[in-house]
């Protein structure tokens, strides 16, 4: 359910969250698989995110880049993905506690609605059907259908440098609560791996950064709080524990502070 009908149900957490890559794990992620495979190739694709990261170039235009480079049919796209894509193993258990719970798990993607939702509903089952997604949509190139080779194209979500802004989805829930301070604020969570999570970084109340990858060495360098992730399992602990009460958020990122810090030591020290 989109904003406002997310709050009727009166949440008391929304947990807004990557696709690609977060979801999906780190060996099977679906920019890696269309862009090395169908696409340009690995070590331009990565070239790609570090120039983004690095300020060189935007997520849009280097995204853009990377998809204009598929030629494969789009449904022949997203057959190859479902037998391709696999899920983190723990983010089921994930979902199904967070729909006993009635904390909503809001999908905001740089990636592509009918892909992401074909992947769900197969790695998921159907009631992934029920989590909303907020991404970029496909098109028909002109005078082609995306049946055809090289006959589809991205329709970017917003007209920002990211393609999609994913700070624009969260920024409502944010009003909404500032503008009735008599009402009860729901937490915010985010989990997030890379350069397309940078709009969404400092948006929620906690950040979930995934280990080892682009979206801790921005948060390092631009000193926003976060906690690190390996899987949903310790995602699916961390966000049980506040919505019962049993953690605070100053807690678990200082936590996460101290966590990070100590990974950092460990790396100079094999260095």
């Amino acid at each position: 359910m989109p904003y406002p009908e997310t709050l009727k149900q009166n949440p008391k957490i929304i947990f807004f969250t990557d696709f690609d890559g977060t979801i999906t794990l780190k060996d099977t992620r679906l920019t890696a698989i269309k862009t090395d495979n169908l696409g340009f190739g690995e070590a331009r694709r990565k070239q790609g995110n570090a120039d983004t990261l690095n300020n060189k170039v935007t997520f849009r235009d280097s995204f853009w880049e990377m998809m204009e480079s598929v030629k494969t049919p789009f449904p022949e796209c997203i057959r190859l993905l479902c037998e391709n894509i696999k899920l983190d193993p723990y983010f089921k258990d994930f979902y199904r506690w967070s729909r006993e719970n009635k904390v909503p798990v809001i999908v905001l993607s740089s990636g592509m609605t009918p892909i992401i939702r074909s992947l769900l509903v197969h790695l998921v089952g159907e009631e992934a059907n029920d989590i909303e997604i907020v991404s970029n949509e496909v098109v028909d190139k002109p005078g082609k259908t995306k049946d055809q080779e090289d006959g589809w194209q991205l329709k970017y979500h917003d007209d920002s440098g990211f393609g999609h802004d994913k700070s624009l989805t969260i920024r409502p829930y944010a009003k909404h609560f500032a503008d009735r301070p008599d009402e009860r604020r729901p937490t915010m969570l985010y989990a997030g791996d890379g350069v397309s999570d940078l709009s969404a970084a400092r948006e929620t109340d906690l950040l979930f950064a995934k280990k080892g990858h682009d979206l801790v060495t921005y948060c390092e360098r631009e000193g926003i709080p976060f906690t690190v992730f390996e899987d949903w399992r310790s995602i699916l602990a961390t966000t049980r524990d506040i919505f019962e009460g049993k953690t605070s958020l100053k807690k678990v990122a200082a936590e996460g502070a101290d966590k990070a810090q100590e990974e950092r030591k460990e790396v100079k020290t094999v260095k």
